[in-house]
């Protein structure tokens, strides 16, 4: 990967539906180039696709939270994972490090909604307790990160 690609994968980011023609104006290279190096960062893995980005709040979901989960002795990975992919309130889930087992971030509509989100996610017996913070205000987002 060079400073072009690098450049590359910046605009996209950026914005994900410039065209060929565009990028290749700012980085010195025809579209077909460009093209060529898109596909080739795509076929490494390096570009995983293009998505769009989603207003939540417009979207009525006013409460972004991360829950820590912490599972009963001998929980396996794909369980926890099966668990968290039935609830679409779940925008995000790592296994981490420290006291809790997994983290996941999660948009509600409010407050009474993550609650019973929380509820939800106790029920199923694996998870022994949670520990959550809601989120007060976005500080620093960096797209495609």
């Amino acid at each position: 990967m060079d400073d072009q690609d690098r450049q590359i994968i910046a605009l996209l980011v950026e914005d994900g539906r410039r065209t060929y023609d565009d990028i290749g104006q700012r980085v010195s290279l025809s579209a077909p180039a460009v093209k060529r190096r898109v596909d080739r960062l795509r076929s490494r893995g390096a570009l995983q696709g293009f998505t769009a980005v989603v207003d939540h709040n417009a979207l009525g979901d006013h409460t972004e939270a991360l829950i820590e989960l912490f599972y009963a002795p001998g929980t396996l990975l794909d369980a926890v994972t099966n668990t968290l992919r039935r609830h679409p309130e779940v925008v995000e889930a790592w296994s981490v490090t420290g006291e809790a087992d997994a983290i996941a971030r999660v948009r509600t509509q409010n407050n009474a909604d993550l609650e019973r989100l929380i509820m939800d996610l106790q029920r199923d017996g694996h998870v022994v307790r949670t520990r959550s913070q809601v989120v007060m205000s976005r500080l620093l987002s960096r797209a495609g990160s």
